[in-house]
């Protein structure tokens, strides 16, 4: 099996100021002014195989940018052992970055005062890419994302959204084996976000490339990744597929029953299996009960109830991520003044 990324205590702290408000406080600090360490990334360990696509999730300020930077070779890690295609990425070797490609959503890479064609141009030639394979590149990624006359433009002009779709088609137009994409669809609407998904899909299954994502939506992760990483404070607190993120941080399921001749002590039925009752209607009801207790639960409700549909159905995505925020949050790093 070979792995594209491999990380090993992988650690970043970061140096910043601290000072309490007011006057006083502020003359104080131009005497003696105090820092604290603050870690963004501890002991980070994962890798991941050539061709597959990952999702890091976390909120604002978990770690998940600054380790794709340390992966690009944007940040240089404290210690650990960081490689990406067998290179060092501090390194920024030239062999490296013409293998790799980051995409961040708010941040930009392409020329502000000139139209992306012309930015695009100027890639072929850092990247050397071939003419032949730059025009059908370019040609097919704007035609899939719709971009028009768009790239005609000046980027200064354009939209964040439309932005973000030019960085995309210049970061992919030297075909990279590795794709680190950081909030790829901030700023799109509903639709352009799930042309961008197939877009990420398809390229993902052309070129065989391993992608490493971001993102705050969680439709990104569901549609793109089977193996997604949480980190918060800068720790790792899963890594593995999205089911067994399902049976790890185990939430109630939901039991919803459309028919007739339903008991009318449903709270009773609740206290039973541990659960609660959801929606009551005269032909319909939904109970919310304990993962283990669902069979229990379909059992008795199939034995005493004209059933016409029966669904249950498994807790959003997004309520097992915040459990799992919620148990990492209970033991908070400890930030050091320096």
């Amino acid at each position: 099996m070979t792995h594209s990324v491999h990380v090993a205590d992988l650690r970043r702290t970061f140096k910043v100021p601290v000072r309490e408000g007011g006057l006083k406080a502020s003359v104080k600090s131009l005497v003696k002014r105090r820092h604290k360490q603050v870690v963004a990334v501890e002991a980070a360990t994962f890798d991941v195989t050539a061709g597959e696509v990952v999702g890091f999730l976390g909120p604002n300020g978990a770690g998940k940018t600054t380790i794709l930077k340390m992966l690009s070779g944007l940040l240089h890690s404290d210690s650990g052992v960081a490689e990406v295609l067998g290179h060092q990425p501090q390194r920024r070797e030239p062999a490296f970055l013409r293998r790799i490609a980051l995409v961040a959503g708010n941040r930009s890479s392409i020329a502000w005062d000139l139209p992306a064609l012309d930015s695009y141009l100027l890639l072929k030639a850092l990247y050397g890419i071939p003419a032949a394979d730059f025009l059908r590149r370019r040609d097919q990624y704007i035609e899939l994302l719709e971009l028009g006359d768009i790239v005609s433009k000046p980027v200064r002009n354009l939209s964040l959204g439309e932005r973000m779709k030019v960085e995309l088609v210049g970061s992919l137009l030297h075909a990279p084996e590795v794709l680190f994409l950081d909030e790829p669809t901030l700023g799109l609407d509903v639709t352009m976000q799930r042309r961008l998904r197939t877009f990420v899909q398809d390229y993902n299954r052309e070129y065989g490339a391993t992608v490493l994502l971001t993102s705050h939506y969680m439709a990104d992760v569901v549609e793109l990744c089977e193996r997604v990483i949480v980190i918060h404070r800068g720790r790792i607190h899963y890594d593995g597929g999205l089911t067994g993120l399902t049976s790890r941080f185990a939430s109630p399921k939901t039991i919803t029953v459309v028919g007739s001749g339903f008991p009318s002590d449903l709270d009773g039925i609740t206290r039973t299996f541990g659960g609660d009752v959801v929606e009551r209607l005269p032909d319909r009801i939904s109970l919310r009960v304990p993962p283990d207790q669902v069979g229990a639960a379909v059992s008795y409700l199939l034995g005493v109830v004209k059933v016409d549909d029966l669904n249950i159905e498994d807790p959003p995505i997004e309520d097992l991520i915040v459990r799992v925020f919620n148990e990492a949050a209970e033991d908070p790093p400890v930030p050091q003044e320096v």
